[in-house]
């Protein structure tokens, strides 16, 4: 059929075949590749995508064995002790300590002090702060005792109560503090708890400052927050396990 064929198209059709036949080895390699890449991109794709952190779920019965306790992030008044050594003076009746710490502006006039021996706290005394004179980077304070006549020179632990404002707080108890960052667990819905990390500022007595990560209302976990962070860390160490054991199959 060929021969019939003037010799110029016979060339280009013979050259059209060749084509043809040299082009599927080649098509099917390419196919190939794009699907080695295609997986390849898609377990990449895998590795970063960021991932939302999972849940955690507690029974009503590890619930009441925890006594499991919720508070609300809210506007709360913090208070810190600014605690320091005393020592009674010649009167005996009143307290006198050095101060040089940074929490030293903290201590006002008229605030309440209690005091008590080192070595015990069975027997607490009542005092009020009196008067405060600075002392080069230091406050010498002086604290009247409510009670009758004390040792002349015994020396006594002396914490004074400060205010520090009001500041949306969460309970101390509800933040768990780990590898340089602040966590706590939000109540998603009934059961379920989520951790949030949160950015702190003042340490109260009772209360910690939150800067950022939670809203007023939002209900956070307190008492059992590291039996739900233990519960959500095992969660997710199991799943990545099983993750990796998927990848390397």
């Amino acid at each position: 059929m060929l021969g019939s064929i003037p010799g110029g198209r016979t060339f280009s059709i013979v050259k059209t075949i060749i084509v043809i036949k040299m082009s599927a080895p080649l098509v099917l390699y390419l196919l190939l590749t794009l699907f080695c890449m295609s997986v390849q991109a898609q377990g990449i794709q895998d590795h970063t995508r960021p991932t939302h952190p999972r849940d955690t779920f507690v029974n009503e019965s590890q619930a009441q064995i925890l006594s499991l306790a919720l508070a609300e992030a809210d506007t709360y008044q913090l208070q810190s002790w600014v605690r320091m050594a005393g020592q009674v003076d010649d009167s005996g009746h009143r307290l006198v300590a050095t101060h040089c710490f940074s929490d030293a502006d903290l201590v006002q006039v008229g605030q309440r002090v209690v005091a008590f021996l080192p070595d015990t706290k069975s027997s607490i005394s009542q005092a009020r702060v009196s008067r405060i004179d600075s002392v080069q980077s230091c406050i010498r304070i002086e604290a009247v005792l409510a009670t009758a006549q004390h040792e002349t020179g015994r020396f006594y632990v002396m914490e004074i109560l400060a205010p520090r404002g009001h500041f949306l707080a969460v309970p101390k108890e509800a933040i768990i503090e780990e590898e340089g960052r602040s966590l706590v667990y939000v109540q998603s819905h009934e059961s379920h708890y989520l951790p949030r990390p949160i950015h702190t500022g003042i340490k109260g007595e009772l209360y910690t400052q939150v800067l950022s990560g939670l809203k007023q209302g939002e209900r956070v976990v307190t008492l059992g927050s590291f039996f739900v962070h233990a519960e959500h860390s095992l969660g997710e160490r199991s799943l990545n396990e099983s993750s990796h054991a998927h990848h390397t199959h």
